[in-house]
């Protein structure tokens, strides 16, 4: 399975015309939030309608620019994986919205906790039915990055992420996670034998990233990951 991975469109719609062959290529699509201009959430429907017209196969979370109340917009589009476990073709998908509490004047702000209870879903389908390999065949979106080298650092020393959702990759050990909101933050990085990836800023660098996955037993592996510059 190809996936196309994209965040913070930030209402730059027409970026998504440029990338057409891209929609083509990929077997689904992963947006890591941001869809409104910052303090400008109503514009995030728009952009939303734009996305979800170049392809069937959409996965995302709400960004910390979004509404809360926005993610019911998601919902109705079938796009939304935010507290929730979605599977395709056996490859599940959870995710978790808005950022970490740090400016505080963004629209969906939250403390870490909050932002890794989105995850419980998962916590409690594996304790309901044993079985830990669940982790090894799912991807979590999460517009928040964990602490990383540089995907959270938004001037190559200072980290914005959360350090509880690192010791979370650490110790569930995920296929892989797709993150976003730190636009300096841009690539791919490993946490255990987890591949994370920030593809930076749609709207704004346009930036992005390729994320390949591959059947193998009962779970999956990431054959390759990339990333990209329109």
């Amino acid at each position: 399975m190809k996936i196309l991975v994209i965040s913070d469109l930030h209402a730059h719609n027409d970026v998504l015309d440029k990338m057409d062959s891209l929609f083509e290529q990929a077997d689904a699509v992963v947006f890591g939030g941001d869809f409104a201009e910052c303090f400008k959430p109503k514009t995030g429907k728009a952009a939303l309608e734009k996305l979800c017209a170049k392809h069937d196969t959409i996965f995302a979370v709400l960004g910390n620019c979004d509404n809360e109340d926005f993610m019911e917009e998601l919902e109705n589009q079938d796009i939304c994986v935010e507290k929730a476990l979605v599977f395709h073709e056996g490859l599940g998908f959870a995710g978790s919205g808005g950022g970490t509490i740090f400016t505080g004047k963004t629209e969906f702000e939250r403390t870490e906790d909050e932002v890794l209870s989105d995850f419980d879903i998962v916590l409690n389908s594996v304790e309901q039915s044993g079985d830990e390999s669940l982790w090894q065949s799912l991807i979590l979106v999460s517009h928040n990055p964990p602490v990383a080298d540089k995907l959270d650092s938004f001037d190559g020393e200072h980290h914005a992420g959360s350090q509880k959702f690192t010791d979370f990759i650490k110790e569930h050990k995920p296929l892989a996670v797709v993150c976003g909101h730190i636009h300096e933050g841009a690539g791919i990085e490993k946490i255990g034998d987890t591949v994370v990836i920030n593809p930076g800023s749609l709207g704004e660098k346009e930036t992005y990233a390729w994320l390949e996955v591959a059947k193998e037993g009962d779970g999956w592996k990431v054959v390759s990951s990339e990333m990209c510059k329109l």
